[in-house]
């Protein structure tokens, strides 16, 4: 295959996946009043189960809860970010809670729920080193969101060592 071919190829993908994650979104949209929907907690637990992996309690009971508050953070989180970035996280995960989308967008073909955190950490690998920016975008949004909501809660500093902001 020649470079340009292939050049033309990826960037077709990229407008077919962008179409139809703005169709998708319309339809069934990710985040609805700047909050996530059912669909956009399901792949935003199990991006956490892969993301968080080890960083967890290992009790069942306490991971759980622990998760539950990281969603309620995050859905704090994205309420306060601007109209525009708020569409643009709504279509993308709009288009990851379908099957095409989270088979194309993540190479995925375990409904999220239902992956174990080695099938979900691959996934999120595949997306992190795809040669496809859109891919790779996606990947980074996803965790940097991650990290970022479930690090900001003080009752997780000391998993890290972390005391807290000192005093000056």
């Amino acid at each position: 295959m020649q470079r340009r071919t292939l050049l033309q190829l990826g960037l077709g993908a990229t407008a077919v996946l962008a179409i139809a994650g703005g169709s998708l979104a319309l339809l069934k949209p990710g985040l609805a009043h700047g909050r996530m929907t059912p669909a956009a907690r399901s792949v935003f637990h199990a991006v956490a189960r892969a993301v968080l992996d080890g960083s967890l309690p290992a009790d069942a009971a306490r991971r759980d809860a622990a998760l539950t508050s990281h969603l309620a953070r995050l859905d704090e989180t994205i309420a306060g970010f601007p109209p525009p970035v708020q569409s643009e996280l709504s279509q993308l995960l709009a288009l990851l809670a379908t099957t095409p989308g989270r088979a194309a967008l993540a190479g995925l073909s375990t409904d999220w729920p239902d992956a174990d955190v080695p099938e979900l950490q691959a996934a999120l690998q595949s997306m992190r080193t795809s040669s496809l920016a859109l891919r790779q975008q996606a990947y980074q949004a996803l965790r940097d969101l991650t990290n970022a909501a479930y690090y900001a809660d003080p009752a997780t500093w000391s998993l890290l060592g972390y005391a807290g902001p000192r005093d000056i």
